[in-house]
């Protein structure tokens, strides 16, 4: 269906309100996986530690290593004390940042809001408004400290509202969620996103050695992840949503893994599909002077999308109404995936970003 003429209600369908996990399972790779084949349309029910079971020897299996800041700010205005919630999107010089800001009553220039740590204790940072733009506030935070530092005593764990909602009186610490929200494999030098890259959720570091082991390459990439991704798509049609960019970065190695692959690629997750398919055609055989790639993408993936650097992917069960689900419904048909989430329901998958997995194959 031409992205024009598809109309965002078609990405609409209903979850009961009981499959939205709220906590991943332990294990982690004891997560069910629905495995789809693309050319027969077969499904097989199975496990993500089964995965190997699924790869052959000489694919590539793509990771989004970036780490995700305590990026959720929870503080209260001063003088009045009212509830403020946010999320710190990026640091624009040291003392300024850009963020998401919400509360009961209206914001302003001026206003100070001291935040408070994930026990709920007063801090000594206090954030003052400086401007609003596009649904975000510039901010002033005084003193000398990075924004990362801040973070680390008083952000907490970027949770997708939902699952705080579903939760209803199932209380988690902070501390547990910045363990559950984080992959495995997640490179601490690249602690920029403020979402996880949640089907690499799924790995153990001995599901990821045996993968490995088994003759599958394992290629490594990084795309900062930034709430514009999840957000539900509001306008009438898929054509009118606006997608914000996003950084990323391919290593030279790799690139020339990519470039000189002999078997299928694999993405494992949305965000390393949005990274590939936004690198040109055909990849280059060296990397640039700076011995990566890097760039921007705003790429917003729907059905019609000729994919040219990505085979298959691992995903998550996505929201409907959302840019996600429209990116698999791009790789697997529109009427397809309905039908695979369907089917997916009556099976009683967990769904969104703590639940199982689901696994496209050609």
């Amino acid at each position: 269906m031409p992205t024009d003429v598809l109309r965002t209600a078609e990405l609409d369908y209903t979850l009961p309100r009981e499959l939205i996990a709220t906590r991943p399972v332990e294990p982690r790779d004891t997560a069910r996986m629905l495995v789809l084949r693309r050319g027969d349309e077969s499904i097989e029910h199975a496990h993500v530690r089964d995965l190997d079971r699924y790869l052959k020897p000489g694919d590539a299996l793509v990771f989004n290593t970036t780490a995700v800041l305590p990026a959720r700010l929870v503080g209260r205005k001063v003088p009045s004390r009212g509830r403020v919630e946010g999320l710190f999107l990026r640091e624009l010089q040291r003392g300024r940042w850009r963020t998401m800001l919400s509360a009961n009553g209206r914001l302003k220039p001026g206003d100070r809001i001291q935040l408070l740590d994930p026990a709920g204790r007063p801090s000594e940072h206090c954030l003052t408004l400086v401007s609003s733009q596009d649904g975000t506030w510039q901010v002033h935070l005084p003193g000398a400290a990075t924004a990362s530092a801040v973070l680390q005593e008083v952000g907490q764990t970027p949770l997708p509202p939902y699952i705080r909602r579903s939760r209803g009186d199932d209380s988690v610490s902070d501390s547990l969620d910045r363990k559950w929200y984080s992959t495995v494999y997640a490179d601490a030098r690249q602690r920029r996103s403020v979402a996880a890259p949640t089907a690499g959720l799924h790995f153990t570091a001995a599901l990821l050695a045996k993968i490995e082991g088994s003759g599958v390459h394992r290629v490594d990439v990084t795309l900062d992840i930034g709430p514009p991704t999840f957000r539900p798509i509001t306008a009438p049609t898929v054509a009118e949503h606006v997608m914000h960019a996003e950084r990323y970065t391919v290593p030279a190695e790799a690139v020339r893994a990519l470039a000189d692959r002999r078997g299928r690629t694999l993405a494992v997750g949305t965000t390393v599909v949005r990274l590939l398919e936004s690198l040109p055609a055909p990849l280059p055989q060296r990397s640039v002077d700076d011995g990566l790639l890097g760039g921007e993408t705003d790429l917003m993936i729907v059905p019609g999308h000729r994919f040219r650097h990505v085979d298959g992917m691992l995903t998550n069960f996505h929201l409907p109404r959302s840019t996600l689900l429209a990116l698999v419904a791009a790789m697997v048909g529109l009427d397809r995936i309905k039908a695979v989430y369907a089917e997916a329901i009556r099976h009683r998958y967990r769904f969104y970003s703590y639940g199982d997995a689901m696994l496209v194959l050609p």
